[in-house]
């Protein structure tokens, strides 16, 4: 497919696409009540920002996934946070996970069916875990007939049309999200923005584009849920879909129609961006939590911390701002240098912990990494250093929080935020309330362990404009005023 190799005016892209088809969220939460329940295994803590009051897990054990099933929520989240490991791993933890949902669903007696949370820009393990997600489903009985590809997400400007995946840029342009400076990821980089031509790309050929089921934006506007359902009857042995979208409404006629589809038999495998999920849940677009409603949740301290460990472009303009607009804010960078020297390691994260902990006292305290991206030439050795600091991230945080409990904790970044939640705070079971910006910035709501009563923010690395993190910050600092 002949695609432009630079951004387009929206306007252009979204040109004579048919009207949209309304379908109202309570429409679909009516015809899901019934449902299996939706499990979302998340590769990292950003699938949650679209949602509100969903229950998250960041363990699998059968009795947490059990306590997840009990819920009065259509979907749960389960972080696997495995967009920061090594396929091997990645691989073993969806066994896993698999294994001991089928365990949990059948001692509570709730179906479900699986939902793998990827990225909106196309960077992950995929086709690897449907793949193990596949074969597991049908170790028991249920091999899936198809897998469905719906990598949209809504407010940050991820859109498809006519199977080709876009991304806004800051100027309001759409780029293919083949150019984008995500397609040139060190681990997961790619080169198609047509979808059926990247399933092709990543499979490495055993699923050619031409035999990709295409589902447009004619389909679901135009056909409406029982034609788009009769589509994805025709799916069968696991092969691929993928799936237009550009607004919630075209969501909402896809779960209609997978609902369709589902009862009559048909058996599908999910990999999807974060806006599917909302859709899925039969919930509408959430306008971001007020002071008001954050006040109660945030702890009663003076100030917050925020951890950065992203590298993307974005991320940094928003640290820039950050600190050219917030005098009274406190900042400590941990070397990578100096972290990825095994000498030097301990010493420069007690050092940092240490200043960090006292400055928390009086002001918001920011902790990041070094802006400058360290690599290797091997992907997975890229991976390796990546993980290698993030772990000395979340060790800081740890230290910190142990010394002083924050009135909140910011993660900037995918990696970054799965892992201060499962090891710097040591959250298990929490709620995922609200957003702090309108379709991003998720708030969870931590139930036990050491975190519960302090709000914890996941705050994607590639999503937001320039002063997200400066909106983020003013919303949390008027909460303190609403105790």
């Amino acid at each position: 497919m002949s695609l432009p190799r630079h951004a387009l005016p929206e306007g252009e892209v979204l040109a004579g696409l048919p009207p949209v088809r309304e379908i109202a969220p309570s429409e679909v939460a009516a015809r899901l009540e019934s449902a299996p329940r939706l499990a979302v295994l998340d590769d990292d803590p950003t699938g949650t920002q679209t949602v509100k009051d969903i229950p998250v897990l960041t363990t699998w054990s059968v009795e947490d996934l059990r306590w997840a099933l009990r819920q009065n929520s259509p979907a749960f989240f389960v972080l696997t946070n495995t967009r920061s490991l090594s396929a091997q791993d990645a691989a073993t933890r969806n066994r896993e996970v698999a294994r001991a949902l089928h365990e949990a669903s059948r001692a509570e007696g709730i179906p479900h069916v699986i939902a793998s949370r990827g990225d909106s820009t196309l960077r992950g393990h995929f086709p690897l875990e449907t793949d193990v997600l596949a074969e597991e489903l049908t170790a028991t009985g249920a091999a899936p007939d198809g897998v469905v590809l719906v990598p949209a997400y809504i407010e940050a400007g991820r859109l498809t049309v006519d199977s080709t995946h876009w991304m806004r840029t800051p100027d309001g342009k759409l780029l293919p999200v083949g150019e984008s400076e995500f397609a040139k990821d060190a681990t997961f980089g790619y080169t198609s923005s047509a979808l059926p031509d990247w399933v092709e790309e990543k499979t490495r050929g055993r699923v050619r584009a031409d035999t990709v089921l295409r589902v447009t934006l004619a389909d679901l506007r135009t056909g409406g849920p029982a034609h788009v359902a009769d589509r994805l009857r025709t799916l069968r042995d696991g092969a691929t879909a993928v799936v237009d979208a550009v607004c919630d409404d075209d969501l909402r006629v896809l779960a209609l129609a997978l609902a369709e589809a589902e009862k009559s038999g048909t058996r599908l495998l999910y990999r999807v961006g974060p806006s599917f999920v909302r859709a899925r849940a039969g919930q509408a677009a959430h306008p971001p939590l007020t002071a008001a409603e954050l006040g109660p949740l945030r702890a009663p301290s003076p100030h917050g911390l925020i951890v950065v460990g992203s590298h993307v472009s974005l991320t940094t303009r928003q640290l820039d701002r950050l600190r050219e607009s917030t005098a009274d804010l406190a900042e400590y960078e941990l070397d990578v240098a100096r972290l990825l020297d095994p000498a030097d390691r301990d010493t420069h994260l007690r050092e940092i912990a240490t200043a960090a902990t006292a400055a928390m006292a009086t002001a918001d305290t920011v902790i990041r990494t070094t802006r400058t991206v360290v690599t290797a030439a091997d992907p997975d050795e890229s991976l390796a250093i990546s993980r290698s600091v993030s772990a000395a991230l979340v060790e800081t945080v740890r230290l910190i929080t142990a010394a002083r409990r924050p009135a909140f904790v910011v993660a900037k970044g995918g990696i970054t935020s799965s892992d201060t939640a499962t090891h710097g705070l040591e959250i298990r079971r929490a709620w995922a309330r609200g957003t702090l910006l309108p379709g991003i910035v998720s708030l969870w709501q931590p139930v036990d362990g050491p975190a519960a009563g302090i709000p914890y923010i996941v705050f994607a690395g590639n999503v937001g404009g320039d002063d997200a993190l400066v909106d983020a910050l003013a919303l949390l600092r008027s909460a303190a005023r609403r105790r």
